[in-house]
Parts: structure tokens; sequence; C-alpha cells
């Protein structure tokens, strides 16, 4: 027969005897989201139903076999069995609901594959206000300036003065607009 207790803030233990092993496994978790933690003891046959106690360090569960008492200490989600128990003022039973089933995870539906991605677009002319920008090759427009990149067209030769940005030649040495030195 199966044993379940409810350890509150969404953790639960489940307690099985299968012939000389004690099953004890411990959940953790709301729908869809569940931690599971199995461990197995040698305890032998039980002779009464598990007691499972509250205390500072932990859970303790108390199961009643023809050796005698064996005690399985939970903390999170480690098991160990321990030689002695607590003090007995820090211990607080807990009830345990006997002829229960294991609680079963939500089954999990296969993840469809992946559509593979769609080459991408070439992207489509910038325009705001006066300021035009194309990206293949690189070309930017603004008012009367032009900046190329990426291209050998007549306009790839242009330059701007550094001072004024009015466009001027390679020949140029002075800008016909400001009349800055462009060496």
């Amino acid at each position: 027969m199966a044993y379940l207790c409810e350890l509150g803030a969404n953790r639960t233990v489940y307690l099985d005897n299968q012939g000389a092993q004690t099953v004890v496994t411990t959940f953790t978790g709301s729908s869809g989201q569940q931690q599971q933690s199995s461990s197995g003891f040698t305890t032998g046959p039980w002779t009464a139903p598990p007691e499972v106690f509250q205390t500072p360090q932990g859970v303790v569960i108390q199961i009643h076999t023809e050796r005698g008492e064996q005690l399985i200490q939970v903390q999170g989600g480690s098991m160990s069995t321990m030689g002695s128990f607590p003090a007995s003022g820090q211990a607080q039973q807990m009830q345990v609901s006997s002829g229960v089933s294991m609680p079963q995870a939500p089954e999990m539906k296969p993840m469809q594959p992946m559509q593979p991605m769609q080459p991408m677009q070439p992207m489509q002319p910038m325009k705001m206000g006066n300021m035009e920008m194309n990206t293949n090759p690189m070309q930017m427009r603004m008012g009367n300036m032009e900046m190329n990149m990426g291209s050998s067209s007549p306009t790839a030769q242009r330059r701007f003065c550094s001072q004024c940005g009015s466009p001027v030649q390679p020949s140029d040495r002075f800008c016909a607009n400001c009349g800055h030195s462009l060496q």
C-alpha cells in the first residue's frame, strides 16, 4: 500500500513499500513545472503505516518494520537514513493519506520541428524627409550632400568639404563654397 503526505509549499512526499525496499519520492512544483527526486532504502517489509514529522532540519519519515524503527530524513531533494530521532519537542506529526497512487507528471507533447527560415529580402531604400538611404551599394543623400560606399560610379569619386559639407572634386585644393583648404 502506498502513502502520500503534503509537506506544504507545493511539496509532496510519496512512500511505497516494495518487498524489502522503501521507495521515497518527493515532488516539488506546480502544474507544468514539476521536479521529482526518488530514493530506495532497504528497510524490510512494513509492519505499520509510516509516520511523517516536520522538524527544523526538514522532514523525518518513521518506518515501522520487523527489524525495528527506520528513520529517513528528507532535506530539499536529498534523502538519507538517520540513526536517531531528533528532539521530540521540535517535531510535528503530519497527516499521511493511504491507498494513493503515485502522482503522474502531465503528459508532454513533442515539439513541432522548426520551419526553415525564408531568405531575407533586400532592404528597400529608406526615406525620411529630405534624406534617402540605400544599402546596396551603400548610398546616402541628404539635401545637396551625397555619400557612396562600395561603388565604382563617378559619384564615388566625389568628396565633401570637411568644413561646410559642400561637394568638392578630388582635384580641388580649396572648397569653392567656403574657401577651406582641402589638402
